[in-house]
């Protein structure tokens, strides 16, 4: 059976239901020859059918399920708790919002002084969760959303092949997308908003879920220029800066009719924090407005043409990495694929 993949109506519940559904999975394909309870294994499989209120009572059954002989299952399940209380403390409102570069930022934080052997067990432990979850999803259309996890290269440990290019725009395709911005349609209601999220993403590089917690006492003006305090992964905090004239018609005109709850700069029509998926959807229908079609077409494409720009631009790793507020420099180290000007010296080599 299928789940949809934000199957609850909150972040923590879903994780921790993906991950219930992960252990299960394991526990009934781990080898069970050193079990000395089948009959308290079947129980264990049976709550976890049913399902735990929280990371805890998880714990406590995981913990049982070794003791009775199936030690193999805290190399998957103990990174995984990392993971789950790692990523509630970003507020995150969709697994929509994990991707690689976040997962490589928890390895970073989470392994820094473990052996090779934990840091492979940590890696093996994800690619598990993910690649699970890419099979057992569906949504209502019969549709699978696909993580398509890899972390074949990250800072504490690398792999053979080298990780995965992201997509990005190059230069071109940026400027149609700009036009395509204030163009679109938007209804009267979000318009203003919509265009004001979207242009504060591809100017600054910021995550989607950086805009969308982001308050109204963190921005502020200076000169010609707006500052954005921003608070990402790990609480950590960061200044962005994006040109006033960019925004400010955008800025001023949701400000007149914005109604939010806590403080937050944009938010749905009720005041709520806005979703990373509905951030998606209105990017891919610009994209799609501007004949712009990548492998991912959602809003976290943005950061990285925004990343891609920058390196191709000023060649400063460390600008990079502090723009973005990567944990590890390695993480950034990505973009430096997408300079063709040092690529081209290559062609020169034999001559």
């Amino acid at each position: 059976m299928r789940y949809d993949l934000d199957f609850s109506n909150t972040f923590d519940r879903t994780l921790l239901f993906w991950i219930e559904r992960f252990i299960r999975y394991k526990l009934t394909t781990l080898s069970n020859r050193q079990v000395n309870d089948k009959e308290k294994l079947a129980l264990i499989i049976q709550k976890l059918v049913v399902g735990t209120n929280n990371i805890n009572e998880l714990t406590l059954l995981v913990k049982d399920a070794r003791n009775i002989g199936l030690s193999g299952i805290n190399t998957y399940f103990n990174p995984l708790v990392k993971l789950f209380n790692f990523l509630n403390n970003l507020g995150l409102a969709s697994m929509k919002e994990i991707d690689e570069e976040l997962l490589s930022d928890f390895l970073a934080s989470s392994t820094s002084g473990l052996s090779d052997a934990s840091k492979k067990n940590h890696r093996i432990a994800l690619l598990g969760l993910f690649t699970y979850i890419d099979k057992q999803n569906e949504n209502t259309d019969g549709n699978s959303y696909m993580f398509k996890i890899e972390l074949k290269n990250w800072g504490g440990l690398k792999g053979n092949s080298g990780s995965k290019l992201p997509s990005f725009m190059n230069k071109d395709e940026i400027n149609r997308f700009l036009i395509a911005i204030n163009e679109y349609e938007f209804s009267d209601k979000t318009s203003y908003r919509n265009r004001l999220i979207i242009k504060m993403i591809i100017y600054t590089g910021i995550r989607v879920s950086e805009m969308l917690n982001l308050k109204l006492k963190d921005m502020f003006k200076e000169d010609d220029v707006y500052l954005l305090q921003i608070r990402g992964k790990g609480n950590k905090p960061r200044v962005v800066m994006i040109k006033a004239s960019i925004i400010e018609n955008d800025l001023n005109n949701w400000l007149d009719m914005r109604v939010c709850n806590d403080d937050l700069l944009v938010c749905n029509q009720k005041g709520n924090r806005l979703t990373q998926s509905y951030v998606s959807r209105t990017v891919e229908n610009i994209l799609i407005s501007a004949g712009i079609r990548k492998e991912k077409n959602g809003a976290h494409m943005l950061r990285h043409s925004f990343a891609t720009l920058l390196y191709q631009k000023h060649h400063d790793l460390i600008l990079v990495q502090e723009a973005l507020g990567h944990a590890d420099i390695n993480t950034s180290r990505i973009y430096t694929h997408f300079d063709k000007d040092r690529l081209r010296a290559t062609t020169n080599l034999m001559d």
